[in-house]
């Protein structure tokens, strides 16, 4: 499956974005979906995942603020960003992968990669 994201940019602290991952194949529902962010820097980190039937995890830092949701009908998922922080300034990629979830969260099981998209923050 091959991934593209889109919707970043830059927006002021307690802004909103809305970024989104299409995926091309048939088979995008078998998919555990994730986002992951790298800032300068720092080493990639997993944001928030779904699984193929609809859980959702988050990291303690984005958890209120992001959610993640996926349409297998269109097959994108997205993941709406609310009360922007500069810390959350990050190019953010898009990740598909089979597996438990756990494992998606660690970069394991994940078969593509979107390219990222820039998200940036600003006080």
């Amino acid at each position: 499956v091959q991934l593209q994201a889109s919707g970043g940019g830059s927006v002021r602290s307690g802004g909103s974005l809305r970024l989104s991952c299409a995926a091309d194949g048939d088979t995008f529902s078998d998919y555990a979906m994730g986002w992951f962010r790298q800032a300068p820097g720092k080493e990639r980190e997993w944001v928030s995942v779904i699984s193929a039937s609809g859980t959702t995890w988050y990291t303690d830092s984005t958890r209120g603020r992001f959610t993640i949701s996926r349409d297998n009908s269109k097959r994108t998922v997205y993941l709406q960003m609310n009360f922007l922080r500069p810390a959350d300034t990050a190019v953010y990629y898009c990740a598909a992968g089979q597996g438990p979830l756990r494992s998606i969260t660690q970069q394991m099981g994940i078969h593509s990669w979107g390219k990222g998209t820039l998200v940036t923050v600003s006080s």
